[in-house]
């Protein structure tokens, strides 16, 4: 911190120079390689007898001399941007390969833990630009507005994604068509859009908020290292899992639940309470939903697994029992079963982004 300018300077010349005469070594003439040792030699010199005027000189002529072996051309300029944006990618590429991960909350099924994408239908006009713009920031809320032009009926939603992330629908009518910013399940679920409705000129079709659903970092590098821990939330494919479509564009769907039960663990469920071992579940999670203080509701009886409250299940050594936080509305290990070991992504760990209540650690 209190070490003068010129001396700073001096020394990060050095090191630019050291790199240099490693990356070019091979295509550097013999005068050229001697003039520029020469000159740090010089700089090195001056700077451990901390002459000023010497040290000033001395870089300043070692610039000089690395400027003319190397002459700025934007073809270098080009390249060294080039050089960065790789190893930018390249490192990106490995973090999200290796450690972590951003995935998006797209349903309901942790809610209130982690929100999915939720439609505010309203016929109010949405706010002015600026207020958008920072609901879009902090909260990641968007506003649509779908007006039919005239008299016409909804022949098909059609999901569209753009940018491999975002998720849009386009709504294919008799004698027009829109592009929203939404899901086709949302639209679907919060704004009562669907094939055959019936729309008059001027009728609004869809008008409201969308907060986008949660987006986390989930850690995919510990799961390499110790077993998953029964009250995780955790990410897995859902490839190979009996009764779950998979998507023929993205492939199979990642889901993100509460692991329930590890391997051995013997399950049941007597509204709303979930034992595991013959033992009211243990933890923050499950205690928190098995309140049944709202929003919580408690455990819900499943279709074709827990689906009677004297009846048990035993969790096989090859796979992990999942539930949804918000069980009365979580498509999970109740109705298909399993999670396959292999299928296993990482914890959640952290919502990154919208700045709403649930930022911070996953619990």
């Amino acid at each position: 911190m209190f070490t003068r300018r010129h001396i700073k300077h001096s020394r990060l010349l050095l090191r630019h120079a050291r790199k240099y005469l490693r990356y070019k070594d091979d295509l550097l003439s013999g005068s050229d390689r001697e003039e520029i040792v020469a000159g740090m030699k010089s700089l090195r010199d001056a700077l451990r007898q901390k002459e000023r005027e010497r040290i000033h000189s001395t870089a300043d002529t070692l610039d000089k001399t690395l400027h003319r072996v190397t002459p700025v051309t934007w073809e270098s300029h080009w390249r060294e941007n080039c050089e960065v944006i790789l190893v930018a990618i390249v490192v990106a590429v490995g973090i999200r390969s290796y450690f972590l991960q951003p995935f998006k909350i797209p349903t309901g099924s942790m809610q209130p833990t982690l929100n999915g994408i939720i439609g505010h239908p309203s016929t109010d006009p949405a706010p002015n630009i600026l207020r958008q713009i920072g609901e879009f920031i902090v909260l990641g809320r968007n506003y649509i507005n779908v007006v039919s032009r005239e008299d016409d009926q909804v022949f098909e939603i059609a999901p569209k994604k753009m940018f491999f992330f975002f998720t849009f629908s386009r709504l294919i009518c008799q004698r027009q068509n829109f592009l929203v910013y939404a899901s086709p399940e949302t639209l679907s679920h919060d704004f009562n859009v669907y094939p055959g409705r019936i729309c008059h000129r001027g009728e609004i079709i869809a008008r409201g908020a969308i907060d986008t659903g949660d987006q986390v970092f989930v850690d995919k590098c510990s799961y390499n290292f110790v077993k998953p821990h029964r009250g995780d939330v955790f990410v897995f494919r859902t490839n190979h899992i009996p009764g779950i479509r998979e998507d023929p564009e993205a492939g199979s769907p990642f889901y993100i639940k509460r692991l329930a039960g590890v391997p051995g663990d013997r399950l049941r469920i007597d509204p709303p309470f979930l034992y595991v071992n013959g033992k009211k579940a243990e933890g923050y999670g499950f205690a928190r939903v098995m309140s049944a203080t709202p929003p919580y509701r408690g455990y819900a009886l499943g279709r074709e697994y827990l689906s009677q409250p004297d009846r048990s299940f035993t969790v096989p050594q090859d796979g992990y029992f999942a539930l949804g936080d918000n069980s009365y509305n979580s498509y999970d290990s109740r109705y298909w079963g399993t999670v396959p070991d292999a299928n296993l992504v990482g914890r959640g760990l952290f919502v990154y982004w919208p700045f709403n209540q649930h930022w911070g650690l996953i619990r």
